[in-house]
This record gives C-alpha cells, sequence and structure tokens, in this order.
C-alpha cells in the first residue's frame, strides 16, 4: 500500500491548478478567448516571484548542464531509436522529415518545446515535487497532466505520458531543463515523421484534433 504524504497544500494545488487552466485553454477559450493566453506568462513570473525562484531551481543552469545531459542522453538516445524503428515498420522512409529539413519550422518547434517544458518542469513538477516529496510519484503525476493536455490525440496521449514521466524524472534528479527541451523537440519531430498524418493530424490537440483538414 502506497501512501502519499502532501508536504505542502497549496504547492499541490498550484500543480494542479496551472495544467487546469491551460486544459481550459484549448478547450474553451482558445477561440472564444484567445487573449487568455497572456495569462499564462503572468502566471508563471507570479509565481516565480511569489515562491522566490531562482534560474537553478527552475531549472535554467548551466553549472550541472554536462551531468544532466550525460543523464538524459542515454535516455533519448534510446527513445529515438525506438520512434525511428517504429517510423521504418510504418512506412515512414517515404514521408518527408519537415521539422529537420526546414530549419525555422524546428527553431519554432524548439521554442514550443522550451515554453512546455518551463510550464511542466519549471512550475508543476517544481510544485509537485514541493508537495509530495518524491521524485517517482511526482514524475508519474507530471507525465499524466502532460498526456491530459494532449488529448484526443491517439498518438500523442500515450507517447505524451511515457516521455512526460521520463522527463519529469529527469528534471527531478537534474533541475535542468536545457537536456529536456533539445531531446523533446527531437522527439517530437521524429513522432510526427513516424506516425501517419491521418493518425496524429499533424500533431493537433483538443478541437483542433476533429477540425483538422490533411492539406
Amino acid at each position: 500500500m502506497i501512501v502519499i504524504v502532501i508536504a505542502s497544500l497549496p504547492s499541490l494545488l498550484e500543480a494542479l491548478a496551472f495544467p487546469a487552466f491551460v486544459w481550459l485553454y484549448i478547450w474553451r477559450w482558445q477561440e472564444a478567448s484567445p487573449k487568455t493566453w497572456l495569462i499564462f506568462p503572468v502566471w508563471l513570473l507570479l509565481s516565480f516571484a511569489l515562491r522566490r525562484d531562482t534560474p537553478k531551481t527552475i531549472g535554467w543552469r548551466a553549472d550541472n548542464l554536462p551531468q544532466a545531459t550525460r543523464r538524459a542522453a542515454p535516455v533519448f538516445l534510446l527513445l529515438f531509436l525506438i520512434l525511428g524503428l517504429t517510423g521504418i515498420a510504418l512506412g515512414a522512409l517515404h514521408r518527408t522529415p519537415i521539422h529537420f529539413i526546414a530549419p525555422k519550422r524546428f527553431v519554432g518547434y524548439f521554442a514550443f518545446c522550451l515554453l512546455q517544458q518551463i510550464a511542466l518542469q519549471s512550475l508543476t513538477m517544481n510544485r509537485l515535487l514541493a508537495s509530495v516529496r518524491s521524485a517517482e510519484i511526482a514524475s508519474f503525476a507530471g507525465g499524466l497532466l502532460f498526456a491530459a493536455l494532449h488529448w484526443p490525440n491517439p498518438v500523442l496521449v500515450p507517447l505524451t505520458f511515457v516521455g512526460g514521466t521520463i522527463m519529469c524524472w529527469l528534471f527531478a534528479h537534474d533541475r535542468n531543463i536545457l537536456p529536456l527541451v533539445l531531446g523533446q523537440a527531437i522527439l517530437g519531430g521524429l513522432v510526427w515523421w513516424a506516425f501517419p498524418l491521418a493518425w496524429h493530424h499533424s500533431m493537433r490537440v483538443g478541437p483542433g484534433y476533429y477540425t483538422y483538414i490533411p492539406k
């Protein structure tokens, strides 16, 4: 029997509230009130300031970058290999890996992954770790929340649960988001290439998954 001790209820509530707000934006406000996205940066900055976070605590650090990279590299290489083999098995060799041959597209996606890691690790995972004090439980919860935000995409939901849990675990041990951003950007490009567009609808989530029209 696993007993979860909550060390900080406010931290747990914020860890759940921020993804809930993102979910509401994806499903309700993205079209009806698009400017509500401005709440995201305000929330992040206020939270970091009120809790006296530092670049080190939110994972913006270079002092342990070699250590964090050494821990993350073999994990990501294994995931790259699995996705590569999956793509070959699904006939992806005839598809153009757009994310890797179009620099602007990769840079744009890299920036998007940076924002995701700030939200997932710098805020959500930090608050989960402060509330449950267990890297394993916090990582599992972080993976679940990350996957929920990719509903109803049948490709991304399971992959983001696995990948999100792994990245949260890596963050819990090194508190560095820099290797995670690059790793996620490459993983995302491989997922787009490996699986048919008919399955992942160009990586769309929320209502956009249903309204996707192949070009």
